[in-house]
């Protein structure tokens, strides 16, 4: 059943609903973005530079290629070079979260966090002290939320908003095999999903997806219960677009389908800077189609 959910409310997405072109008014707003440089997070930091976000964060791997994507944003938008700073992250290494977190502590204030870079990869590898797709779109996407957690929670007081997180989903949470983390009470769920020998691989973006969407509710609440509302924590989906993230598992098939179907990276972005855009009622919440769904 829950697979019939996510493959049908995919499908109906992807051809019956046009996603609203975002707006507001970022005026002021210091706002990162991860995976920037290219994909859903380069045309995310497209559409916050057009509703004026005073200073965006590029959080990228390669700063070369950083540095090419923040030129050509300065020339779509004509914003002025001070409005974008290209910053290294790699989501690949604990020591590099760390570092870019330390990087972000002396910031003025700190809006919203868009934690766009993330992993899908059918090779079994371990990276750090998991399996890198663990590693990457789970473990240190956490890792850099709660290291920015003080400059978020400072922010709030200091200006008196509700700083934001939003960190992408998918609908493919609801295909998870639950097999991979349904263990006796004596494992861990991280050993389980380390051990090459019974890993699904063809079938572990999805589940980590199924555990960012567990992550988010938790920690949702965790937040609120400690210091209240001050922070929103949301899960955006933007659904099936044409981007990198397949690059490793890319078929014939899923070209052909991705072209006939999957929405345009820009159209993609509109769902993800909606999050940013979400206010209270979003937080701990899974956001499809620019709506809250349980």
């Amino acid at each position: 059943m829950a697979a019939i959910k996510g493959i049908s409310s995919t499908i109906y997405s992807l051809l019956f609903v046009e996603l609203p072109v975002p707006e507001g008014d970022l005026t002021g707003q210091t706002i990162i973005v991860s995976g920037s440089n290219q994909g859903l997070g380069y045309e995310s930091s497209r559409h916050l530079l057009r509703l004026g976000v005073e200073r965006l964060i590029m959080a990228v791997r390669n700063l070369e290629k950083g540095e090419a994507a923040r030129l050509k944003l300065l020339e779509d938008t004509g914003r002025d070079p001070s409005s974008i700073e290209v910053c290294k992250l790699d989501m690949d290494n604990y020591a590099s979260v760390k570092s870019f977190a330390t990087r972000i502590g002396p910031l003025p204030r700190l809006d919203a966090v868009l934690a766009n870079a993330g992993l899908a990869t059918t090779t079994f590898n371990l990276s750090e002290d998991n399996e890198r797709t663990i590693t990457v779109n789970v473990v240190s996407t956490f890792l850099l939320i709660l290291l920015l957690l003080p400059k978020l929670r400072e922010s709030a007081s200091k200006f008196r908003i509700c700083p934001r997180v939003s960190i992408v989903n998918s609908a493919l949470h609801y295909v998870a095999p639950l097999a991979e983390i349904e263990v006796p009470h004596q494992t861990s769920i991280f050993a389980r999903l380390n051990n090459k020998e019974t890993a699904n691989m063809e079938m572990r973006y999805p589940l980590s997806k199924l555990l960012v969407l567990f992550a988010v509710r938790a920690l949702a609440h965790r937040l609120e219960e400690k210091i209240g509302q001050l922070i929103v924590i949301n899960a955006p989906n933007p659904s099936w677009c044409k981007s990198q993230l397949m690059r490793e598992n890319e078929s014939f098939a899923q070209r052909m389908g991705e072209r006939m179907m999957a929405r345009s990276t820009e159209k993609g972005s509109r769902a993800l800077v909606h999050g940013i855009l979400s206010g209270k009622g979003s937080s701990g919440q899974y956001i499809d189609n620019c709506q809250v769904k349980r």
